[in-house]
């Protein structure tokens, strides 16, 4: 295997191979059933750009499970999958070799989880090995913990691992992002100096390759996921919760995924009497299942943000321009794309009525 990985370096195929994998992920963004305006093609291959980036930090320069590095692959400017933006996501390279010590400060962030998984987005196999509820984490007066991520069950704060775990992630979901603090999070190998491992030609074969068969496995599989939801164009009926426990949804979370689309006199109005849970939100999406630019656009609201009617019920109303109407969602000049309403830890699930109605009926609605 030495001597291959060193020929195949050598020789360019490794980078050939590479650069193949990404052509042929350029290709779903233009084939026929995806959108073909000019808007959602840049997206679309802006979306590829972010995606590769993000999986060459994670595969390429942050791989190594013998000294992890717990960093942001999803974040303001790298999205895939419906990426919620209450969320700080944090991922590390970990095996279910080794055994590790994650440790911080908690934080005052709404939700906490972490979730050890086998396999990566996009290319098959992956699974849940382990999950831990920041509700059940031991914490020092102080704030402060410590964690172990291990196959071995350990007293205390134990979060469990299998033989073929290959990645952590964790999920801090705010309600109010400027009152909130972020958990404080670092992690270790146990017995390790923190040292990397040389660098091999067999790890950068093996980092470049799995990195171009994710850009390529993911946006397929979301592309794929985008299109279906179309079936019920405008609703949002409950996704099948396998399907996203399969590519690495957290285990407390209800997810209604669906696909939206107005014209430029029309609004979606989404009425739901949220149940009684932990967090909700609801968020807009571009084709490519990335949430619509957070940082600048009311493009998603939550249990913190929203404006409840008397009965504890909410009305959300996605349109082009804001019709006066509370829990307005910006489409930000987009015509078409996904969208996505989560409760988490639901004590029920209700779906959500929706109708699509002109933009100048909306302040008339009872």
């Amino acid at each position: 295997m030495g001597d291959d990985s060193i020929n195949r370096l050598m020789n360019g195929t490794t980078w050939t191979e590479f650069c193949d994998t990404l052509k042929k992920a350029g290709e779903v963004i233009v084939r026929g059933t995806s959108p073909a305006d000019p808007l959602n093609r840049a997206e679309g291959y802006r979306y590829l750009s972010r995606i590769t980036r993000a999986v060459v930090e994670a595969f390429v320069e942050n791989s190594d499970p013998r000294a992890p590095v717990l960093f942001r692959p999803v974040h303001e400017t790298a999205k895939m999958g419906a990426d919620n933006p209450d969320n700080y996501y944090q991922y590390a390279a970990v095996s279910g070799e080794y055994d590790y010590l994650a440790r911080g400060s908690r934080g005052t962030v709404n939700y906490l989880g972490f979730g050890t998984y086998k396999g990566n987005y996009g290319i098959g196999g992956t699974a849940e090995t382990g999950y831990l509820d920041g509700r059940d984490l031991a914490v020092n007066n102080d704030g402060t913990f410590q964690l172990i991520l291990s196959r071995n069950k350990h007293d205390g704060n134990w979060l469990p691992m299998k033989e073929e775990t290959s990645s952590l992630i964790v999920r801090q979901t705010f309600a109010d992002r400027t009152g909130e603090e972020i958990a404080r999070l670092t992690i270790e190998r146990i017995g390790g100096d923190g040292m990397p491992t040389p660098v091999t030609p067999e790890m950068i074969e093996q980092g470049i390759t799995t990195a171009a068969r994710i850009v390529l496995g993911a946006a397929t599989l979301f592309a794929n996921w985008a299109e279906g939801f179309m079936k019920h164009l405008n609703q949002l009926p409950r996704f099948d919760s396998s399907i996203a426990l399969a590519a690495m949804g957290d285990p407390n979370i209800s997810y209604y995924h669906s696909y939206w689309k107005l014209a430029d006199d029309e609004a979606l109005v989404i009425d739901v009497k949220p149940p009684a849970c932990e967090a909700w939100n609801f968020q807009l999406n571009n084709h490519w299942m990335e949430s619509l630019d957070y940082r600048y656009y009311p493009v998603w609201v939550n249990q913190h943000t929203a404006k409840y009617r008397p009965d504890g019920s909410v009305r959300i109303v996605v349109a082009h321009k804001n019709p006066g109407a509370d829990n307005w969602i910006d489409t930000v000049g987009h015509g078409q794309g996904t969208m996505l309403l989560r409760w988490v830890r639901a004590e029920d699930h209700p779906e959500p009525r929706t109708r699509v109605v002109k933009v100048n009926e909306v302040k008339g609605l009872i």
